[in-house]
Parts: structure tokens; sequence; C-alpha cells
């Protein structure tokens, strides 16, 4: 099957290797809480390389997804490559000590807010054209608002809140919930979609 211009193959691979790096990010947060640096980096690692990598992503199925809904893939595809960018400003900052864990998680939580967008508006299209199993187009769609609640992070974002007690209660709960999304569901459905092209 051939999905745009580019082949199924490709958009497996990157969907896949999405979905890998979130898992490791997974992984190396609980080492770090388990025993410590290095795993702190490392997660910030990954957690930036998963961002690029759905950038990319989103790139790669724009042409099947604009074929289904034009005006809603370019708003889309915006919001996913800002999204990747945004989380990956977020990780450089952490990662070489120019802010703090929590404004650093701030920037992650609002970049893969609006990839959580992409994942709801991609999945909510691909019912009508139908080129996916309902499962994954409907866990697509709770996952995407899952990880959607990370834009209640933008007004500490603004604020530059960079300590957890500094922080209203709804940026640290509500928007650090859609962490939920992003680092656990959204792998999960990455690896999902890649097997499903690979099945083709």
């Amino acid at each position: 099957m051939i999905t745009g211009s580019f082949s199924s193959l490709t958009i497996a691979w990157v969907a896949v290797a999405a979905g890998v790096a979130g898992l490791l990010a997974l992984a190396f947060i609980i080492l770090f809480f388990i025993v410590g640096q290095p795993f702190g980096t490392l997660n910030d690692i990954c957690i930036g390389l998963a961002a690029i990598l759905s950038g990319v992503l989103a790139w790669l199925l724009y042409p099947q997804y604009h074929s289904q809904s034009p005006l809603l893939s370019q708003v889309a595809l915006v919001v996913a490559v800002v999204g990747a960018l945004v989380v990956a400003v977020g990780s450089v900052l952490v990662i070489f000590g120019i802010t703090g864990w929590f404004l650093a998680g701030l920037y992650m939580a609002a970049g893969n807010a609006c990839i959580g967008l992409w994942l709801l508006g991609l999945n909510y299209s691909a019912q009508h054209g139908d080129p996916w199993s309902h499962g994954l187009v409907i866990v697509g769609i709770v996952i995407g608002v899952i990880m959607a609640l990370g834009l209640v992070v933008v007004p500490g974002l603004f604020r530059s809140i960079d300590a957890w007690d500094s922080a209203p209660w709804y940026v640290k709960y509500v928007g650090q919930g859609g962490a939920l999304g992003w680092l656990v569901l959204y792998p999960i459905w990455c690896v999902w979609l890649g097997r499903v092209l690979l099945l083709d």
C-alpha cells in the first residue's frame, strides 16, 4: 500500500521508532526515580526524539490525511510540527541546565498537547476514510484527548513557572495529567500503527 508519496513501510518504521523512543523515555524516568542519573538525561533525550519523530510521522501521513480532510489536515500538520519543536526546546532546556525540570516539563506537556491535537484530528478523519481498524482509530481519539490536557499548562509556561510549589493546581494536576497520554499511551499507539502498516 502507498500512502500519498510515501510507502507504508517508511511510515510504519517511523511510527515504530516514535513509539520505541517514547517507551524508552518511560523506562528511563522509572529508572531515574530508582537509580538517579544518567537516566533523567536519557529520559529527556528520548522525549525530544519521540516528539521529533512524531513531527516526521505527521508529515509522512499528511498526503493521506489531506485527501480525507484538506483544511483540517493542513492546520493539524502545522500544530504537530510546532508541538514537536516545543517539546524539543523543553528537552534542550533541561538537558543543558538552562531551566529546571518543572519549566522544561511545561514545554514538553504543551508541545505534546499539540501532537495530541494532531492525533485527535488524524483519527477523527480516519473514521470516515476507513484506512485503519476501528479499534486503532478510537484509541487514537481517546489518547489525543488525554494528551491535549497538556494545553492547561500554557499559562504556567507564559509565566515561566519553574517550581512545583509555585504552579496553580490545574497546571500541576490537570496539565501534567496529559503525560499519561504522551508518556504511556501514545507510544503504544505508534507501535500499534506501525504493526498495522507493516502487516498491510
